[in-house]
């Protein structure tokens, strides 16, 4: 049974579905919803380590998604960020140490031969987690 759902987003169309889709999810299975975002980490080798986005970019896209979880029945979800190296793994490992049993993640709008295959995020995650997955599109 479905009692705890991680959402990641970056702010996308299809991201914002798959926020959209988790929250009807944990609406209608009363589950605990969290949306995040992961923060990748660039550098730091022989250089300064870069986030992806500032702190106040994480807070803004972090707003967004609760607003659109609160607009499709799940007033009470959370916002959580953490850096990772890599968008799945820090997922993956996120879901797993936190007790997550259902990751909900999106996948772009593709065309020609490549819609025959997942965006390489989604897929990792599918391929990684240890729990149920569902690529909302």
């Amino acid at each position: 049974m479905t009692r705890k759902i991680l959402c990641p987003t970056d702010g996308t169309d299809h991201s914002n579905l798959a926020v959209a889709h988790a929250a009807e999810l944990a609406h209608k299975f009363g589950a605990d919803l969290a949306v995040c975002v992961v923060n990748v980490a660039h550098g730091g080798a022989r250089g300064p380590l870069i986030h992806h986005w500032t702190h106040d970019e994480v807070s803004a896209l972090l707003a967004a998604a609760v607003a659109l979880a609160a607009s499709h029945g799940k007033a009470d979800a959370t916002g959580v960020d953490f850096i990772s190296r890599e968008a799945a793994t820090g997922i993956v490992h996120y879901a797993e140490s936190n007790g997550y049993d259902h990751i909900v993640v999106g996948t772009g709008d593709k065309r020609g031969i490549s819609r025959l295959m997942l965006g390489s995020v989604a897929a990792d995650v599918v391929a990684r987690a240890h729990c149920t997955v569902t690529v909302a599109r």
